[in-house]
């Protein structure tokens, strides 16, 4: 795959590729449940503001209009209804489009879970087969060092000329006979351990590299699954959007064929001939004399204008003007002298 073939090390230990492909899958992971939280939040926006829609056009605050902007009135009152009920409906479908996408992610977690045991394991036994073969190696090389050491330290004291002088020298015979021991104990170097070593953590290494490909093939197969399915979730929410334009559009294209039909001259007839209380309109009010009233006076307000042509002259008063009895409105007084 082209995953194992471009993220390998040359260090044994090494496990950048790996992780980096980790890392990729961890991201991809991700968008996906930013755009699973996406259509949450659309799913509640369209829900509380499709309610509210719902609320406002079965108000009855414009009631009073008549005719034809009542059916007008209706007609809007019945889409929006219609348009909030559509956007209901598409805030369900957004909610069941984030439980597959939920479960798309929590599907490909629990394959990707197995795969990332199985590498873990064998990085681990990797890491460890490693340091026994390291051990091994410093442990041989030590004991090749000791034999070169003590092989020196022989062909030292042989050449040494007089022989009987080395046995005046306390110490030095044993010394010697040590010497010898050692180099003919460490001359046949077993290094059957080390080479077990080897060939352990060759075998464990192509273990790692065989798990290594099935895992970047695993991984390589979700990855084209993620980018296929959430590829597909955006274009089917696109879609989704563009259908709810279309059918908000019609109809509010339906509330714009009643408007058309709105004739305010027909709304004012209507109007004028459904309420009308009468053509009459109130007379004049005349000045009515206290000392003098009428008789079949009309209340005020009542009297027509054919009542002020059948009116009397005032009558003449049978005081004169000097009569203590009689009273002018300019000499009339209230104040008691």
């Amino acid at each position: 795959t082209q995953c194992c073939f471009s993220h390998q090390s040359s260090d044994i230990l090494s496990s950048i590729g790996y992780e980096t492909i980790i890392q990729h899958l961890n991201n991809g992971r991700k968008n996906c449940k930013e755009f699973e939280d996406f259509l949450k939040e659309r799913y509640m926006l369209f829900l509380s503001e499709d309610r509210g829609w719902t609320k406002h056009s079965h108000t009855d605050k414009d009631s009073l209009l008549v005719f034809t902007l009542k059916r007008a009135l209706d007609v809007f009152k019945l889409q929006i209804d219609s348009v909030a009920q559509s956007h209901i409906q598409l805030a369900q479908t957004l909610r069941e489009e984030a439980r597959k996408m939920e479960e798309f992610r929590e599907k490909q977690k629990l394959q990707r879970k197995k795969t990332e045991l199985i590498m873990d394991a064998a990085h681990k036994q990797k890491s460890l087969q490693f340091k026994k073969t390291m051990d091994a190696k410093k442990n041989y090389e030590q004991k090749c060092r000791d034999k070169d050491e003590a092989e020196q330290a022989v062909h030292r004291s042989a050449n040494v000329a007089n022989p009987k002088q080395q046995e005046k020298v306390p110490g030095r015979a044993d010394s010697l006979k040590n010497l010898r021991f050692t180099y003919i104990k460490l001359k046949p170097i077993n290094n059957k351990a080390y080479m077990l070593h080897i060939n352990t953590l060759d075998k464990v290494r192509e273990e790692w590299q065989s798990e290594h490909i099935k895992a970047c093939e695993v991984f390589e197969t979700q990855e084209c699954e993620r980018i296929n399915f959430f590829r597909n979730a955006l274009w089917l929410h696109m879609n989704q959007l563009s259908q709810q334009c279309v059918t908000s559009d019609n109809m509010y294209e339906e509330v714009r064929k009643s408007l058309e039909m709105c004739s305010i001259e027909k709304d004012i007839e209507y109007f004028v001939n459904q309420r009308k209380t009468g053509q009459t309109p109130p007379a004049p009010i005349m000045y009515e004399n206290f000392y003098c009233p009428q008789k079949n006076a009309a209340p005020p307000g009542k009297a027509t204008g054919s009542d002020l042509a059948r009116r009397r002259p005032l009558p003449i008063p049978k005081s004169l003007p000097d009569d203590p009895d009689y009273s002018l409105p300019d000499n009339y007084s209230l104040i008691y002298q």
